[in-house]
């Protein structure tokens, strides 16, 4: 197989082909949909799922691959975890196909031209097709990997995420609607995309995530990067808007005496110290609560649903969109509440007609 218009091994996320492709997975689909809805969603390509079969056919892992998923059904965890640890080596030892290689080089430096940046710190994260599948959470078992440096590095980690479809966790995840799909010949994009330097970042429901009131956005935050909130790390701080007149409701503000950035003493993200003056202060101000609710309620009208949504706003003030997804807890509820008074309104309405129900006179069906 080689790279061809149809399934190419690079897709951005602003070209028009992006949206609805399936060769982009679930997380960064959702992110090709933003930007051509007009969010403010940071620069990035895909390495596609087409490039990840191409690498595990041109490696001779494709077959093996399948087997490995077989095996780990039903297998015991320390199995499951001897069945990863030797085949995401062998991914990782795999020599990469020329041409697919110099897809990569080429978009990276593609990235680092559009936005005037050499060295640029990119996000390498994965976005997997099973992303994409009802009542399964496999995007909180997929790796990213934050502020990468260099071609040398993106490569690297991009192994990283393909072997990351390989790992323990991900072999013995079990979806409660669908136990098979572990083993299904899922592929993974692997989304390169420009780091923002954020001030403070953090995840926004809009409805509220404990009562499920659609009235509400509910915003949560910290300093620094989201991986504080996303993690669970740091303690965010909560604000609670509604979704009318978007007055903030309420507010929780978090001591922060740490945050996740990136740290030059090691080279890579961690938790450093926050700023003193910060650290009971709030990291969001009322002008920016106001545009990410604003925001939130936008994507909501746009996807027809109540959403997930990871943001990050810059030193410079800028809120940008990092991650979309439905959101599933509260509009699963929903969902089999409705069902479940739709059958007791259709058995009610069939024992009137046989003659079991009792009528809102009291007297029996005549």
């Amino acid at each position: 197989m080689t790279e061809s218009t149809a399934s190419p091994f690079v897709l951005w996320i602003d070209d028009p082909a992006a949206v609805g492709s399936r060769l982009l997975g679930g997380k960064f689909g959702s992110l090709a949909e933003m930007t051509a809805g007009g969010f403010a969603v940071p620069g990035g390509f895909g390495i596609t799922t087409t490039a990840y079969r191409y690498f595990l056919e041109a490696a001779g892992l494709a077959e093996r691959a399948r087997e490995v998923r077989a095996r780990a059904v039903g297998a015991d965890l320390a199995e499951v975890q001897a069945i990863s640890a030797e085949f995401t080596a062998a991914i990782e030892a795999a020599p990469l196909p020329g041409d697919l290689e110099a897809a990569i080089r080429a978009a990276h430096a593609e990235l680092e031209r559009r936005t005037g940046q050499q060295g640029l710190p990119v996000a390498v994260r994965s976005s997997g097709e099973s992303e994409d599948l009802a009542g399964a959470s496999f995007a909180g078992q997929y790796d990213t990997f934050l502020w990468i440096r260099g071609a040398e590095e993106v490569l690297r980690y991009v192994r990283s995420c393909w072997a990351g479809m390989f790992g323990a966790a991900v072999l013995t995840y079990r979806p409660d609607s669908d136990p098979a799909a572990a083993a299904a010949d899922h592929g993974i994009c692997v989304g390169i995309q420009q780091m923002v330097e954020a001030r403070s970042a953090g995840v926004m429901f809009t409805l509220d995530p404990v009562t499920g009131d659609r009235s509400k956005v509910v915003i949560e935050g910290c300093w620094g990067l989201g991986e504080g909130v996303v993690s669970g790390g740091v303690t965010p701080s909560r604000y609670v808007v509604d979704k009318v007149t978007f007055e903030v409701l309420k507010r929780d503000v978090a001591h922060q005496e740490s945050m996740y950035s990136f740290d030059p003493a090691v080279a890579a993200v961690g938790l450093v110290p926050v700023a003193t003056e910060r650290c009971d202060a709030p990291c969001l101000q009322d002008g920016q609560i106001r545009a990410l609710a604003e925001l939130a309620k936008k994507i909501e009208r746009h996807r027809g649903a109540p959403q997930d949504i990871e943001w990050a706003v810059s030193e410079a003030g800028d809120v940008h969109v990092l991650q979309v997804r439905p959101e599933t807890v509260w509009s699963h509820r929903q969902a089999e509440q409705l069902v479940t008074e739709r059958k007791s309104a259709v058995s009610h309405v069939l024992a009137r007609f046989a003659g079991v129900g009792v009528a809102s006179g009291g007297g029996r069906p005549s």
